[in-house]
């Protein structure tokens, strides 16, 4: 596992994890990338400070500020689809707005962490209701579009161009805020 800081061309920083440098630039040449805070898709490498831990014999007690750095926060790379409708998603499981800082440059870090736990925990409950279809998405979602297909909640992955085109005919959809695993590449 490989944690990039990613940003945005607005400037919002965040993290992605991929498997691999090769999983990054897979994703990044097929439009998968978008900013969790404004939905933005040209994302790019930010710069980022290296991890570098603490000599052995340097035992010093960390520091609260120290400590929340150290942990690392929810994946925030976009790579799925999933529709709106039918029955859109309930609203306890809805992102909460996020807060702003006083001096109105966006939300504390700590809030930011709450809100991507909180996001997390409602994707995974939306989730549980819905059926992976994978690469069938842009067919499947089109076909209950249509009345082709019976409807219930599905979600998988569909190219930039698919949802692009998905929108125009006026099918409801929206990206997943964090990526999910293929059940078939799960342990």
């Amino acid at each position: 596992m490989i944690v990039f800081d990613l940003q945005c061309k607005h400037g919002h920083v965040f993290e992605g994890w991929f498997g691999s440098s090769e999983d990054y630039d897979g994703q990044q040449e097929r439009g998968l990338l978008v900013c969790p805070i404004c939905g933005n898709s040209e994302v790019s490498k930010a710069v980022m400070a290296p991890n570098v831990g603490r000599k052995g014999n340097q035992l010093a007690a960390a520091t609260p500020a120290e400590d929340e750095a150290s942990q690392p926060a929810a994946p925030a790379v976009p790579a799925t689809a999933k529709p709106a409708s039918p029955g859109s998603v309930p609203a306890e499981t809805e992102a909460p707005k996020a807060p702003v800082v006083a001096n109105g440059e966006g939300p504390a870090p700590a809030e930011i962490k709450q809100l991507l736990t909180s996001l997390a925990k409602a994707q995974s409950k939306a989730l549980e209701q819905s059926t992976w279809v994978g690469r069938d998405f842009a067919d499947q979602v089109r076909a209950m579009h249509y009345g082709e297909a019976d409807k219930e909640h599905i979600h998988g992955e569909a190219s930039p161009k698919e949802t692009e085109e998905l929108l125009e005919e006026g099918v409801e959809l929206m990206p997943l805020p964090f990526p999910v695993q293929p059940p078939e590449k799960q342990n």
